[in-house]
């Protein structure tokens, strides 16, 4: 593969004039307001191109702009339909760590779309043209002569690459001066979110340019930091819906007072009026769900919804995933009509003590169910300080029933002493399966959907003045598998069997003293069932059989992937079972990853009575026992 990149010495004028007075832009007005992202000509190279399943594309890139008298250039991969004429184009922007990639581009147009996923930190995933970490260093180095050399993103003298940037000690939100940022002074355009938004704007204009494309019909979606960077593109008048997940409501506590008023996630939400739909997980770290009732009070659109998954920390299934899709089939192409938001409403004075939810929920689509969610482990002003906490706080599910006109539930309380968070998922049935790329490019089909209300808080003072008292109280019952046992647990593989719960990190559910963790089992063949807390594994033999087979695991029976022990149950946050799990060292660690288990043969197991046992520390046990 041949490259020829011809340079001219040619002296280019700074697309933005230089901070004058010691003076930088102090609020989100004056950061925008010299960069018209129309203005200076794209110059698009064309890197590679191919044809797959009637969709061209092509890996290309084009002028971000010019920064101390080099040009920063950005690459993206785009994807049309061949013969596509009038379309709706979309900017999709990808997380911290992830590449452009070519499979949206790919599945969103065959549902009718242009797309560019832009290459922010130079990664790349298209067929044949693969720009991992290494090829990045293999263009940062010039080593053009290495068969695996790409061009790729190339920011220039200033440096918007993520995980790794290019310069040693850059900070991506950092704004302070230094030899790779535009301002020798404080400064937000000093900062990579600036430099990736203006690449992002850059992206719109891309679109607006293609002849298949049309200009009035554009949106943009992200995951992660690509979620921030979607709210901060999102005020772009060109932006007609905006999709953003697991990013954009939270960063607010940034301790620089010109990040915070200029690059903060709630200064750039007050500039959105575009419909905007937020993908927000419960258990989110960098979306936090307490911070997205702010968010809607703080956007100027009146058309928004929100789609929130129990249990899930950035990550989703596609009932969740599809909602960006959905949201640009309304605004875009006017092929689908998002059902209203349903609403809640709570009354916490009863004369048991157990506040009652009511759900009001449009019914224009057929509802496949209505559950609510509730939680006490919420917090009224939770920071990124917190993480584990958000990560792995529990939510108790209670099953709504409808009485014709609402529905409604009952949500028994435990005795947490944290706020009460409330919030209703109405699970709608798609008049036809959509297919699509989700947050990190896995192609899912569904044929569901979901739509949340609007989380409700309410502080402890307030339940305690209407006379709520707690009615669930401490068991050594974790999960007896019946009814909807799954909706209180997670997965983000649903078509396997394994689940995930964190109920162990729900007061009520804390092991007693000199516990031991045991479960029934069925399984018609033998097989290796892992159970998982944490970081730590322990793995049972079972025998095939058509009984139960009661498991009983003590708490040295869990190692890590050192080999060590887990010392007690106090402090752990999360629960597995699973059949395989593969361990993985921590960051900076020289150990190898590990895989516990092997693949489930035969059908699915059986679980019943997943409980703590209270035993005499010097008795033995066995592994597992025959029960009828």
């Amino acid at each position: 593969m041949l490259y020829l990149l011809c340079s001219v010495n040619v002296t280019l004028a700074d697309t933005l004039p230089a901070a004058t007075g010691g003076q930088a832009p102090a609020s989100f007005e004056e950061l925008w307001a010299d960069f018209d992202p129309e203005f200076e000509p794209l110059d698009v190279e064309v890197l590679h191109s191919w044809e797959q399943d009637g969709v061209d594309l092509k890996v290309v890139r084009f002028r971000v702009g010019v920064f101390k008298g080099q040009e920063s250039k950005i690459a993206a991969v785009y994807g049309v339909p061949k013969q596509g004429t009038n379309l709706p184009g979309l900017v999709q922007i990808h997380g911290g760590g992830q590449y452009a990639h070519h499979l949206p581009c790919l599945l969103n147009a065959k549902r009718g779309y242009a797309t560019l996923s832009i290459a922010w930190a130079g990664r790349i995933s298209a067929p044949d043209y693969r720009v991992g970490p290494d090829e990045v260093q293999l263009f940062w180095n010039d080593d053009v002569d290495h068969p695996d050399y790409r061009p790729t993103t190339d920011w220039g003298a200033v440096d918007g690459y993520h995980a790794p940037t290019r310069n040693q000690g850059n900070s991506f939100p950092n704004v302070r001066p230094d030899a790779w940022t535009i301002d020798r002074v404080d400064s937000p355009r000093n900062s990579g979110w600036f430099l990736c938004a203006m690449a992002a704007r850059r992206a719109l204009t891309f679109l607006q340019q293609q002849e298949q494309v049309d200009p009035d019909r554009l949106g943009v979606y992200g995951h992660s930091m690509g979620g921030k960077l979607t709210v901060m593109v999102a005020s772009d008048p060109r932006v007609k819906a905006a999709a953003p997940s697991c990013g954009g409501i939270s960063d607010r506590d940034n301790d620089h007072p010109i990040f915070r008023s200029t690059l903060g996630d709630n200064t750039s939400l007050k500039h959105i009026d575009c419909p905007i739909i937020f993908l927000s997980p419960a258990n989110d770290f960098h979306g936090r769900i307490g911070d997205l009732p702010k968010a809607i009070q703080e956007i100027q659109s009146k058309q928004w919804r929100v789609t929130c998954s129990p249990h899930h920390n950035h990550q989703d299934t596609p009932p969740f995933e599809v909602a960006s899709m959905l949201w640009f089939d309304q605004h875009l192409q006017h092929r689908f009509a998002w059902p209203q938001s349903p609403t809640t409403s709570l009354v916490l004075n009863t004369n048991d003590g157990v506040p009652v939810v009511h759900v009001d929920a449009d019914d224009s689509l057929p509802i496949r169910s209505v559950d609510v969610y509730y939680t006490r482990q919420g917090k009224e002003h939770e920071t990124s300080a917190d993480r584990d906490h958000t990560v792995h706080r529990y939510w108790f599910h209670a099953p709504a029933a409808t009485d014709g006109q609402q529905w409604h539930a009952e949500l028994p309380q435990p005795s947490d002493d944290g706020p009460l968070w409330v919030f209703a998922n109405v699970t709608y049935d798609l008049p036809h399966s959509v297919t699509g790329a989700g947050y990190y490019y896995r192609e899912y089909t569904t044929d569901r959907f979901n739509v949340s209300s609007l989380m409700l808080s309410v502080s402890k003072s307030r339940l305690v003045a209407a006379g709520v008292r707690p009615s669930l109280h401490p068991t050594r019952l974790l999960e007896d598998f019946g009814g909807d046992w799954q909706k209180r647990w997670f997965t983000y593989q649903p078509d396997h069997w394994a689940r995930r719960t964190n109920q162990v990190y729900a007061s009520i559910y804390h092991a007693p003293p000199n516990a031991r963790l045991t479960v029934d089992v069925q399984t018609q063949r033998p097989n290796t069932l892992v159970l998982a807390i944490d970081e730590y594994a322990a793995s049972v033999e079972l025998q095939g059989s058509s009984g139960w087979q009661t498991v009983v695991v003590d708490v040295n029976d869990f190692r890590n992937l050192a080999g060590d022990s887990l010392t007690d149950w106090q402090g752990i946050h999360q629960l597995m079972l699973t059949d395989t799990l593969r361990l993985k060292p921590s960051r900076g660690s020289d150990l190898n990853s590990r895989t516990i288990g092997q693949r489930w043969s035969g059908p699915d197991p059986k679980f019943r009575d997943l409980r703590w046992i209270a035993v005499d520390p010097e008795k033995d046990h066995s592994a597992t026992s025959d029960s009828p």
